[in-house]
């Protein structure tokens, strides 16, 4: 078992090569969706093992549950889509990043045991540059009332505690070693990829106590810095953080240095990459693909023909109303 074809957005897919896999990836931006022959035709040999990737939009891969290898479904945004549990109980296997969601993905045909949390990650060009820090406090990112209305609320206010807060778009890999401080906020209660990126580029970061096993990874203190999230008195303990933090600049950087650490030796795209190729290769992957295979009917029945139908319905694409059609139909 060494052919893996990953379609959907490429996460930790360029490591696996590393890990002894021939890998074939396909990311896309058009309304398509694929089938067994459609893939095995983009990687000109028949797969051992298909990752359909999240790409935040909807099912791209239909007919899964016959499909004639391992199968690995990556949910990523379980914090924005309600229909991955459904989803995922056509695959043998669930990576998942959000651990707090973990429990929700477990179903009828899709066990607990083969749902396995694999969070966010440093991309191997997440590294640190020179530090010139420019600001205080440094936020890189969108800031819309109406796509991201609680990130506009929340940095509106803190502007108006902490007067050294910088707000910008662009290259965060040019712009986080110009703040002394670098602040994370997760508009959708998600332990985002953020939290990596930041800390694979040295900087010392300020993030929301968030969940999904944040503090396992990291020391709060030692490796970042937490602050507190809906709770009464957030914004003010988020304010005497930042304020505590910035009267100590070798701290800041022994924290930085902290988290880079940290990164370095377990959260960069290699390390989940010998995760997930570790775990694949311990399953007994012929009994479990035909004991799917066999359940095929049941799951299309029981998890996926209304998951298809509602997509039909929602759907402005023609050729993703039509395929979802044509999925409800055909088990």
């Amino acid at each position: 078992m060494n052919r893996l074809l990953w379609i959907g957005s490429p996460f930790f897919s360029g490591s696996l090569a590393a890990c002894g896999w021939e890998v074939c990836t396909h990311n896309f931006e058009h309304a398509a969706v694929f089938g067994w022959e459609d893939l095995v035709a983009i990687a000109g040999w028949e797969p051992d093992v298909v990752v359909v990737a999240d790409k935040s939009r909807a099912p791209f891969v239909l007919g899964m549950e016959r499909f004639p290898c391992l199968t690995v479904f990556y949910s990523v945004d379980t914090h924005i889509h309600s229909w991955h549990p459904l989803y995922a109980q056509g695959f043998d296997v669930c990576l998942m990043s959000l651990r707090d969601h973990m429990p929700r993905m477990a179903g009828s045909f899709l066990p607990e045991e083969r749902i396995w949390w694999s969070p966010a990650f440093a991309k191997d060009t997440d590294l640190p540059g020179p530090y010139e820090p420019r600001w205080d406090l440094l936020f890189v990112g969108t800031v819309n009332p109406q796509t991201t209305p609680r990130r506009h609320a929340f940095l509106q206010t803190l502007q108006q505690r902490v007067p050294g807060l910088h707000t910008t778009r662009g290259n965060y890999r040019e712009l986080f070693p110009q703040g002394r401080l670098v602040l994370n906020f997760c508009e959708h209660g998600d332990l985002n990829f953020r939290v990596f990126e930041a800390l694979g580029c040295g900087s010392c970061l300020v993030t929301p106590d968030i969940g999904h096993g944040q503090r396992d990874l990291f020391t709060d203190g030692t490796d970042l810095l937490m602050y507190p999230v809906d709770t009464p008195d957030a914004m003010d303990s988020l304010v005497a953080i930042v304020e505590n933090a910035l009267r100590d600049e070798t701290r800041l950087r022994e924290i930085a240095a902290s988290g880079l650490t940290k990164v370095n030796e377990g959260h960069r795209a290699i390390h989940r990459a010998r995760t997930f190729t570790e775990k694949i290769h311990s399953l007994n992957a012929a009994s479990i693909q035909e004991r799917r295979i066999r359940n095929a009917s049941a799951i299309h029945t029981g998890a996926l023909k209304l998951l298809y139908l509602l997509l039909a319905e929602s759907e402005s694409s023609p050729v993703l109303k039509k395929a979802y059609l044509h999925a409800a139909a055909h088990s």
